[in-house]
């Protein structure tokens, strides 16, 4: 059956946001290395900072067991109380399509924009699943990716599958359909289903993870509904698709020894350049993606005593709307000298990123020995990364100790490890090798990863059922329009660049005009106020313009520059002084100015000087405002 009848979406909506600044890319490393040959680990962080009100449309296949059973324990009424919710929170831009499979998969709708009279419609659906017959959990996987593929409409929309069952296959084999770029969220209902089926499932696809639904809890039936919902928050929160992040080594400086991605592929260039290009797909709005490069650096003692080696390249890509958006490439720049420590301590990012991918690795070797049947070594695995934590100070340990202690609680017993410590420890690496949320057991526990709309829907979904869902409209309104804090930053950045420009200009022509005016009385006691404002003005320009330079190269390069409080003190102090002097010397040179005319009447070195004042006043203004930029980006750092 042809699967191309999906319906056309409306146009998209106006004033959705096309620039780079969607992606905001911040690199950690050491400033400093040594002229001998060494390693350096630098983490390359790429943060959706666009608000979630600028998202691309969504295409989601909805592929749901209605296995016989499903029918027990009311599996299937809850997933209808899952799906309701999702019909609920999709709009008018987004499409919804439903697969059912049993020892077979049907299509009940293909894709279908979701109106307020096609919800009705596709809730009726919902409403009419019944469960029946076997699990083939292959029919259903392919005729949902069958959807995706055979769609008219693509550009611009971001095509995902949730995949949801509660046991294991007993016809077919899911493991050889291949999802391609698809990402395919899986989630395992119960402790009978088949754990390595379905975390294999949405590994081979890219970006999605596995979730672990517990049904042996105290709320079985909001379990379901809370992990649908906050996997939703997500796809609708997509900024940016086909993301991908390129690192390209300068060979006469350094080569590149290792990409850490986690579990996203990695594809080295064949062109000589040795550059290693990473493939994350999606992101969602406040997400995070981060690399750990490691860069083995040449030796040049011989050659040089101390410079600045640019020892890579950074480029990142995404589609948008779909328009293809490109990065300026960025440099990884390190000051190489003979008085670098060999072993300097790394950056507290890169050691906290570091810290987090060696616990994930703990949590894979804890689940091998405890399916061997070792599970004191499995335990004992646990308790030493716990203890490794201890050296951490970083927000995300919390939450990271608390993922450990839980752990510890499902590897005590062989019974309790099978029915819920291995799909827990699965959806937790699942969840770190993507750097994207997972829920591991219980959707509300454990929140590493997850993003503000993801709080706001965990709160709707253990709303009561007679308390109606919001739609996707009222969350837009709900929901801050403010830019994250990065992006806010960044916006900050440039005003203030600007400011310091403006500044600078204003400056500049105070100081010219009113040079330019001097007389042949010049150096007498009645020009001093005039002197005094020339002098002040050539001060504000040389420090604007200082100030502007360096604003410019934390734009550009915002990890080669950090700010710490005390310099952010300094940019305030000296903002509020000059403002202050620059006010008072145009006052006392307007001041001077009328007197000067209304005594021996106007001329044109009068004319001359007003002129400069009211550019003095000018720049005065500008340096208030950036007074006040300074004032923001102090607190905010408080």
């Amino acid at each position: 059956m042809a699967l191309n009848d999906d319906e056309e979406p409306p146009p998209a909506k106006p004033g959705m946001a096309r620039s780079m600044h969607q992606v905001l890319l911040t690199k950690y490393h050491n400033r400093k290395a040594p002229l001998a040959a060494n390693d350096q680990k630098v983490v390359l962080e790429l943060k959706g900072v666009s608000s979630a009100s600028s998202r691309a449309p969504l295409d989601l296949v909805a592929v749901i067991d209605i296995s016989g059973s499903m029918e027990y324990g009311g599996k299937l009424d809850n997933a209808k109380k899952a799906l309701h919710f999702i019909i609920r929170k999709l709009s008018s831009h987004d499409r919804l399509s439903i697969v059912q499979f049993d020892h077979e998969a049907t299509r009940l709708c293909p894709l279908r924009c979701a109106t307020e009279a096609t919800k009705a419609e596709l809730e009726a659906l919902v409403g009419s699943l019944k469960a029946r017959g076997a699990t083939n959990i292959q029919a259903g996987l392919e005729t949902g990716l069958d959807v995706i593929k055979e769609r008219k409409f693509t550009s611009g929309r971001a095509a995902n599958i949730m995949l949801m069952s509660d046991g294991g296959q007993n016809e077919g084999d899911a493991r050889k359909v291949e999802p391609g770029t698809v990402p395919v969220h899986t989630f395992g209902f119960s402790s009978g289903h088949d754990t390595t089926l379905m975390d294999a499932i949405a590994k081979k696809s890219l970006g999605g993870v596995y979730n672990f639904v517990d049904d042996d809890s105290n709320k079985p039936s909001t379990n379901l509904s809370e992990t649908f919902s906050q996997i939703l928050a997500g796809l609708v929160t997509i900024i940016a698709l086909d993301l991908e992040l390129t690192v390209t080594p300068l060979l006469d400086e350094a080569t590149i020894k290792k990409v850490d991605a986690g579990s996203y592929p990695l594809d080295t260039a064949t062109d000589g350049s040795s550059s290693v290009t990473v493939r994350f797909g999606t992101l969602y709005c406040t997400e995070a993606r981060k690399v750990i490069v490691e860069l083995a650096l040449g030796d040049h003692t011989a050659f040089r005593s101390s410079y600045n080696a640019d020892v890579a390249y950074v480029q990142y890509r995404f589609s948008f709307e779909g328009q293809q958006v490109s990065s300026s490439p960025e440099r990884i720049t390190i000051h190489r000298s003979r008085r670098a420590p060999v072993s300097a301590v790394a950056p507290p990012q890169v050691r906290s990123e570091v810290a987090r991918r060696e616990h994930a690795d703990s949590i894979k070797a804890a689940m091998e020995k405890a399916d061997g049947d070792k599970l004191e070594e499995a335990r004992k695995i646990l308790g030493e990364a716990l203890k490794a934590l201890e050296r951490i100070v970083d927000p995300m340990v919390d939450m990271l100790r608390k993922e450990l202690l839980k752990l510890l609680e499902l590897f005590k017993t062989k019974d309790i490890y099978e029915k819920q410590g291995r799909p827990s420890a699965m959806s937790s690496v699942a969840g770190h090798d993507r750097q994207r949320f997972t829920a591991r057991g219980d959707a509300e526990e454990i929140r590493i990863f997850a993003t503000r709309r993801m709080d706001t829907y965990l709160k709707q979904a253990k709303q009561p059922d007679d308390k109606p869902i919001p739609s996707a409209d009222d969350d837009v309104q709900e929901e801050p329009h403010d830019l994250p804090a990065a992006a806010t930053s960044m916006e900050r950045r440039t005003l203030s660049v600007a400011l310091r420009v403006v500044t600078t200009v204003l400056s500049l022509l105070a100081f010219s005009i009113m040079a330019g005016a001097r007389t042949s009385a010049w150096d007498s006691g009645r020009y001093e106020t005039y002197r005094y404002a020339i002098g002040l003005n050539v001060v504000v320009c040389f420090y604007s313009i200082v100030q502007a330079c360096a604003k410019i190269r934390r734009l550009f390069w915002p990890s080669s520059m950090p700010q710490s409080i005390s310099s952010y003190c300094y940019s305030l102090f000296l903002d509020q002084v000059l403002a202050y002097l620059l006010i008072s010397a145009s006052s006392a040179a307007a001041s001077r100015n009328h007197l000067w005319a209304s005594t021996y009447g106007r001329d044109q070195f009068n004319s001359k000087v007003n002129i400069a004042v009211w550019f003095s006043f000018l720049g005065f203004l500008a340096l208030s405002a950036n007074a006040l930029i300074s004032m923001a980006n102090l607190f905010s750092r408080i």
